[in-house]
């Protein structure tokens, strides 16, 4: 399948610049599933840059589109690009597992 990108929670300052609820950080997550139903999740967080806020978005107004956009902008292409690498990778190792572990004396 494909990675999937969702925010978690934003966290704002009450007041910045004359703006109220300026959102200065993401925590995020990718997921990615497959058709057996095993899932991979990253989770993170990531500052989101208050320098300029000539295009700024009432909290009220915010998407969620909106707010991963924001997120892969701060992350840069290439830790979005090495996150859903990894999501894949992790999804790639559940359905071929290279490893195992118990206690063979419970089986």
């Amino acid at each position: 399948m494909a990675a999937i990108w969702s925010i978690v929670q934003l966290d704002y300052a009450l007041s910045e610049d004359g703006h109220t609820d300026v959102v200065n950080n993401s925590h995020w997550q990718c997921i990615d599933s497959d058709t057996s139903g095993n899932e991979a999740r990253v989770y993170g967080s990531v500052g989101i840059s208050t320098d300029d806020l000539s295009n700024f978005t009432p909290y009220a107004d915010i998407t969620e589109v909106q707010a991963i956009q924001w997120t892969k902008d701060a992350l840069g292409a290439e830790e979005v690009a090495s996150i859903e690498a990894n999501v894949a990778a992790q999804l790639n190792l559940i359905e071929n597992p290279t490893e195992g572990s118990g206690t063979p004396w419970s089986s």
